[in-house]
């Protein structure tokens, strides 16, 4: 583990990489949630961000939106190293959908509303305004993912996977350099499954931002994106689904056990590691699946 130093680039960062993670630690209550942990995405990758529950994805999400703070260890974000750059200054830049942001929203929030304010980087519209064009935009996002019937309506009256292809609308709504996508498949049913992988798809191969799309599920994964970052911890500097932590209670911290191409990171081997099971990957016209052997 890596103590957090200042380098050259100070504020600066990594200005040619969208995210760098280096070093990176997490702790709480006196229990180290992540360690170790070097990601580096360029701009306009197309990055899914892979593991088991409970491995601290959520918590490296936080980090990469600007709404979270490493223990040790420096994240630089669109070339500004959080922690020496005023985050509200540029967290418009970054498109994100996850359960927490969800939560920030007054229930009596229309879903068209929460879909626009993207565009300002808050939640609740109040007196800020839009022009016609960017309602109409935020309308087709809305058609485009099958929800347009719930202008009009409340946040709080919504389903789960209502809610989730609202918050996806808004990732994309805003004028980003970043978009990330934190299980963006939360609650939906299989219909609502292939309009989300459909236009997600899209995404992974002509939008021109980075995007990190974070799953714990292989059949959730949309074509065109073409990295993958598994996480698992480690015992030894090997995938191990049962290491143990120092004092042999906790699990062993969450990290990064591979990142890159993403055939070279679903395999058997690894997802068998990471998960603590004899799992056989497939990949079959675009679409993962993996089940247990036997």
């Amino acid at each position: 583990m890596r103590d957090d130093t200042t380098t050259k680039a100070g504020a600066r960062g990594h200005g040619g990489d969208a995210v760098a993670l280096r070093g990176v630690a997490f702790r709480r209550d006196g229990r180290t949630i992540l360690a170790d942990v070097d990601l580096t995405i360029g701009r306009g990758e197309k990055w899914v961000l892979f593991g088991p529950n409970g491995i601290g994805k959520s918590t490296l999400v936080q980090m990469m939106a600007t709404r979270g703070h490493p223990s040790s260890g420096t994240v630089d974000v669109l070339g500004r190293r959080l922690g020496k750059v005023d985050v509200f200054s540029y967290r418009h830049l970054i498109g994100l959908s996850s359960a927490e942001l969800l939560r920030s929203f007054p229930g009596v929030e229309d879903p068209l509303d929460a879909v626009v304010t993207a565009l300002k980087a808050v939640t609740g519209r109040w007196r800020d305004t839009y022009t016609d064009a960017e309602i109409a935009r935020a309308r087709a996002l809305m058609r485009d993912f099958g929800i347009e019937y719930l202008v009009g309506k409340s946040m709080a009256k919504l389903s789960e996977g209502e809610r989730t292809r609202v918050m996806i609308c808004r990732s994309l709504m805003a004028r980003s350099e970043l978009l990330i996508l934190d299980e963006p498949m939360t609650g939906l049913d299989l219909g609502g499954r292939e309009i989300a992988l459909r236009a997600l798809g899209r995404i992974g191969r002509d939008d021109p931002r980075a995007v990190v799309l974070v799953t714990h599920r292989l059949e959730e994964i949309p074509a065109g994106f073409d990295h993958v970052a598994v996480m698992g911890r480690t015992r030894g500097g090997e995938a191990d689904a049962c290491a143990a932590g120092a004092d042999g209670l906790d699990p062993a911290p969450g990290t990064v056990v591979y990142a890159g191409g993403i055939e070279g990171g679903l395999t058997d081997e690894r997802l068998s590691a990471v998960f603590g099971l004899d799992l056989a990957v497939r990949h079959d016209r675009g679409r993962w699946s993996a089940r247990l052997r036997g």
